[in-house]
């Protein structure tokens, strides 16, 4: 009987993981995209896919074994690679915001050598 649980459980998550992914991809969707019919419906079915994530989060199953895990330091775990993640993020988007300019301005040279290379046509 323990197997049973046990792939039940796991079962579980796998698939409140699976919805939560594709929620959140949909909610990418909804934020990427232009027009404004497929964005309420990326938004609503976002919403849906974390709701329908939520409610299987919350079975009685389900927080016994959050519970388990609560019980233990595997927040610390999760809290640091959080952190560290936040902090790549932060790190990508300053490298990315400060040489996007000397990008441009190294693009810019190269257009002009270019046409400087061109023979003029009267």
């Amino acid at each position: 009987m323990e197997l049973r649980i046990a792939i039940s459980v796991i079962a579980n998550f796998l698939i409140v993981a699976g919805l939560i992914a594709y929620g959140l991809r949909l909610f990418a969707d909804y934020h990427a995209r232009g027009r404004w019919a497929k964005n309420m419906t990326a938004l609503l079915a976002g919403s849906g896919m974390l709701t329908l994530a939520f409610a299987l989060v919350i079975t009685p199953d389900n927080a016994a074994v959050i519970l388990l895990i609560a019980r233990t330091k595997a927040h610390l775990v999760f809290l640091i690679a959080s952190t560290i993640l936040l902090l790549a993020a932060i790190c990508a988007f300053g490298i990315i915001t400060h040489w996007k300019p000397g990008r441009l301005r190294h693009e810019r040279q190269i257009g002009k050598g270019l046409q400087d290379e061109l023979p003029k046509v009267q």
